[in-house]
């Protein structure tokens, strides 16, 4: 719940920010550790690094059209893997940028690179790999998805 006000303003931001399309999915947040963030050594914790890449997939679904074409369908967003590693501490009231990029797909998953930087020094860098799940159906295909997306934009 601590996330939530984080998470309207990312997707409130998304109606004011370009339409990404197929083949250049990329966000970039800029944002600031705050006290929630920070672990007992008042730097921000290594899970928060996670759920912030989270805000960057949000960003991405709603900017892309895949959040509505996932509502529609009864689709929920699968993360399956996600590497981080941590260069440098980001501290208590620091700002920081961070950007995803969808970098591929293949015939089941996205795969995104992330980069948390502080103007031009990079604090840490991660990858993941996530799908879209239809409930009963299983995994759906990435060409599918953006296939929905391509479709709901045309009506």
């Amino acid at each position: 719940m601590n996330l939530i006000f984080r998470m309207l303003y990312v997707i409130i931001r998304s109606f004011f920010c370009a339409r990404l399309e197929a083949g250049n999915f990329t966000s970039e947040l800029k944002l600031r550790v705050l006290p929630n963030d920070i672990d007992i050594n008042f730097h921000m914790n290594n899970g928060r690094y996670l759920t912030i890449c989270d805000l960057n997939r949000v960003d991405v679904f709603a900017r892309s059209g895949l959040l509505k074409a996932m509502f529609k369908r009864n689709w929920i967003p699968v993360i399956a893997e996600h590497t981080m590693t941590y260069k440098k501490p980001l501290n208590i009231f620091e700002s920081y940028e961070v950007k995803l990029e969808v970098t591929h797909w293949d015939e089941k998953y996205f795969y995104m690179k992330h980069t948390f930087h502080k103007g031009e020094r990079i604090v840490a860098q991660g990858s993941s790999k996530g799908c879209v799940y239809a409930r009963g159906v299983g995994v759906v295909k990435p060409d599918d998805a953006i296939a929905a997306v391509e479709q709901d934009r045309s009506k």
